[in-house]
């Protein structure tokens, strides 16, 4: 990646990121969305009204309001507001449904939820209607974006605010309220070692201050940057995306939803000159235009591998003037925590990892079997420092010990190698993890609902890799010899979970393979996406 010299107005918090920009360049576009731009000063004038509405519904420091929105102007205007309240945004994939939308609720005690009827033809208000009441004991208000629409009886009882309403409280100026860069403000869902997800929790501080990092190193600064969002902003991929544009103090060009020909059009009205998405986006991307060299904007573009089926992704990339580097990062130390240079050959640059964007972060490797630190080159644990890392997983004081070492590292679960000059190799998951369309996802939470039904004694859940895409794929041991009724399960599924946590297929097995260990037999995931692989060839 390019690096240029920084000329940004650094703030030490989310909100006075925001502040710094609107003072520097008030009429600049800061957002440019449906080709209309929303200047800097609008959007502080829209998240200071945002606050203030935000305040009248009892919202203030500390308080959590769950954004379920997709990539529009009010996702932000509302992360934003937050911020100058020093209240939390909780990110809320809109892909869930009422299982995942009910838990992240309640555990997280969400006062306000924000959603928009109709994006997608999804209707998010009957999703809320078939949640359990109890499940939305604290939540005071739903604001809604887009066209009003009818309220089903059972949220009746929630208050209803539209977004206009809520933006509708004059003054330009942000009410007080806790904006130091130790407020915490963001809340990611991850998957943890048990059904429900966790929740990182992160700081202002942390949040704006590896913004600005990665605006500097990746060479956001350039004057002619410009940044298409492809991915969700509720994934910490997308959303670091977005704060490092807002760092640099140039224009994000959202995209409502990942759709090719939409993705396609942007990069020519826009010329931007930087992208993020995974390997499967980039196929699509480059399988859809003929033109010798089709991105000519693009000085790099960061990549994750999701798919092995798409193994040489970087090669062919290349070949059409399309520079890929390998990336790392999850939620607990954000996305964007590394990245390899462009500088180096394509045979570098498609693996996972890279050097880290702070100078102040480091990784080592640990044998997770002995516990002894490794040196250079030697498989092991990867743990990650550094100023990016989470406060702690929100409501779990256990969970956050179990995943930090005495002097600070996060064990991050995945398996990999250090280099001699700091950067270093990202091989896999250690853990049964899986990796769907870019999110992960623990098999619990497809195992668990599958396993509701009556006719389903056990379930096992593995990731396959398909030509689509990496999708998920379930196997069932039938209840006292009961039948199985494979459309009916992934009906079940499809109703109350994500689409891209619904099993692709469902098969029936007598036992699951096994492996001896000292916490009692193991599942073979990998013996297991074998089977899938064999069936769906037969």
């Amino acid at each position: 990646m390019s690096r240029s010299p920084a000329r940004m107005a650094i703030a030490g918090d989310i909100a006075g990121m925001l502040a710094a920009n609107a003072q520097r360049q008030p009429q600049a576009p800061a957002l440019i969305h449906r080709d209309a731009p929303i200047s800097w000063s609008e959007l502080a004038n829209q998240a200071a009204r945002a606050a203030h509405g935000l305040r009248a519904l009892g919202v203030g420091a500390g308080d959590r309001v769950a954004i379920w929105l997709p990539n529009v102007p009010q996702w932000f205007i509302l992360y934003f507001a937050c911020a100058q309240l020093g209240a939390i945004a909780v990110a809320v994939n809109t892909r869930f449904r009422s299982v995942e939308v009910a838990d992240i609720v309640q555990r997280s005690g969400a006062k306000v939820l924000a959603c928009m009827p109709g994006f997608r033809r999804i209707d998010f208000l009957a999703i809320l209607a078939d949640i359990d009441p109890a499940a939305l004991s604290d939540l005071a208000a739903v604001v809604t974006v887009g066209d009003p629409v009818s309220v089903p009886g059972a949220i009746e009882r929630l208050r209803r605010v539209e977004w206009n309403d809520l933006v509708a409280h004059s003054g330009d100026t942000a009410p007080a309220g806790t904006t130091l860069s130790s407020a915490p403000c963001n809340i990611f869902t991850t998957s943890g070692t048990t059904k429900a997800p966790k929740f990182v929790l992160h700081r202002q501080g942390a949040i704006a201050a590896h913004a600005y990092r990665v605006a500097r190193q990746f060479g956001f600064t350039a004057d002619d940057t410009v940044s298409l969002a492809m991915l969700p902003h509720c994934g910490v991929y997308g959303f670091c995306q977005a704060m490092a544009t807002f760092a640099a103090g140039k224009p994000l060009v959202l995209m409502e939803a990942m759709d090719i020909a939409e993705a396609l059009a942007a990069i020519e009205r826009y010329r931007p000159t930087t992208l993020f998405g995974g390997d499967d986006i980039y196929q699509r991307l480059l399988e859809a235009t003929s033109a010798e060299v089709p991105f000519p904007s693009v000085k790099w573009a960061g990549y994750a591998a999701f798919n092995p089926a798409l193994a040489d992704i970087v090669e062919r990339a290349e070949r059409r003037g399309l520079i890929l580097c390998g990336l790392y990062g999850m939620s607990e130390v954000q996305a964007l925590y590394a990245a390899w240079p462009t500088s180096l050959p394509a045979t570098i640059r498609k693996l996972g990892g890279g050097m880290p964007t702070s100078a102040l972060a480091h990784v080592r490797t640990r044998d997770p079997e002995t516990g002894a630190l490794l040196p250079a080159g030697q498989n092991g644990e990867l743990e990650c420092m550094g100023p990016s890392r989470m406060i702690g997983y929100y409501g779990d004081d256990a969970a956050t010990r179990a995943a930090l070492t005495e002097d600070g590292y996060l064990r991050t679960g995945d398996l990999g190698y250090v280099n001699e000059d700091g950067s270093f190799v990202f091989l896999s998951r250690i853990g049964d993890v899986l990796r769907l369309s870019g999110f992960l996802v623990n098999p619990l939470e497809i195992e668990s609902h599958i396993q509701q039904d009556d006719s389903v004694a056990a379930c096992a859940a593995v990731a396959v890799p398909v030509p689509e895409g990496t999708k998920a794929v379930a196997f069932v041991i039938p209840s006292n010899g009961r039948a199985i009724d494979e459309a009916a399960l992934i009906a079940h599924c499809r109703q109350h979970l994500a689409n891209y946590k619904v099993p692709m297929r469902i098969f029936t097995i007598d036992d699951f393979p096994t492996t001896p260990s000292p916490n009692g037999p193991k599942i073979q995931r990998v013996r297991l996406r074998d089977i899938a692989i064999e069936r769906m060839r037969s």
